[in-house]
């Protein structure tokens, strides 16, 4: 019986996909080392789980591609002692990368038995520092606030100005922005006196970002 050597696989997708593309922050990358992606898909995945590409989990959603996963993760530029909101929690993936780096991580899912699986496979590396709640994202966790981060695994047609509120001073959130076909990551920073500045970086595609307004 061949058995995957998945510390390999991981060290191979770190070093290849990450490091190779200028994914520098350490935090990020002793992460990306630790955290068993493979865990995170269903078992006739997991040949699949380190590969350069998104995977697909329940409810039509997918986990994403781990460049993406370290590109927005980085993004934030966390120093460790934050408390960060994650928006879309799917597999949990992401969700347990945010874990490794930050004091604790509030994350919303839309669907309950993705937050539900997520919450068992995150359970079982003992993760203490994650909130799990079933909800509409875009309005965010507001009993929670502020954020020393914000991150939204799922694409916007605005941004949300909710999200925005919840964003703590000198913080920083990372959200898809776009239709289906055409869609920008963008990076955007709360300064100290609140003041707003939006960056675009690059090109992606992710599944649409679904408000309680639009069922």
């Amino acid at each position: 019986m061949f058995i995957q050597n998945y510390s390999k696989l991981r060290q191979n997708m770190v070093e290849t996909q990450l490091m190779r593309r200028g994914i520098t922050n350490k935090k990020v990358l002793d992460a990306f080392y630790k955290v068993p992606r493979h865990l995170f898909v269903s078992p006739e995945q997991r040949f699949k789980a380190y590969e350069d590409f998104p995977l697909p989990i329940d409810h039509n959603q997918t986990i994403s591609q781990p460049y993406m996963v370290a590109l927005m993760t980085e993004a934030l530029d966390l120093i460790g002692d934050e408390k960060v909101l994650e928006i879309g929690t799917g597999s949990g993936y992401q969700t347990a990368i945010l874990a490794e780096i930050v004091e604790h991580v509030y994350t919303i899912e839309r669907f309950e038995k993705l937050s539900q699986d997520a919450d068992k496979v995150l359970k079982e590396p003992g993760y203490n520092n994650i909130s799990i709640k079933v909800g509409d994202g875009t309005k965010g966790w507001p009993e929670k606030a502020p954020f020393g981060g914000i991150l939204v695994a799922a694409a916007a047609n605005h941004i949300p100005s909710l999200l925005l509120e919840q964003l703590a001073y000198n913080s920083i959130m990372v959200i898809p922005v776009g239709g289906s076909r055409e869609q920008e990551l963008m990076v955007i920073s709360k300064d100290r006196q609140g003041n707003i500045t939006k960056q675009k970086t690059l090109g992606c595609r992710f599944l649409p970002l679904i408000e309680d307004q639009d069922y």
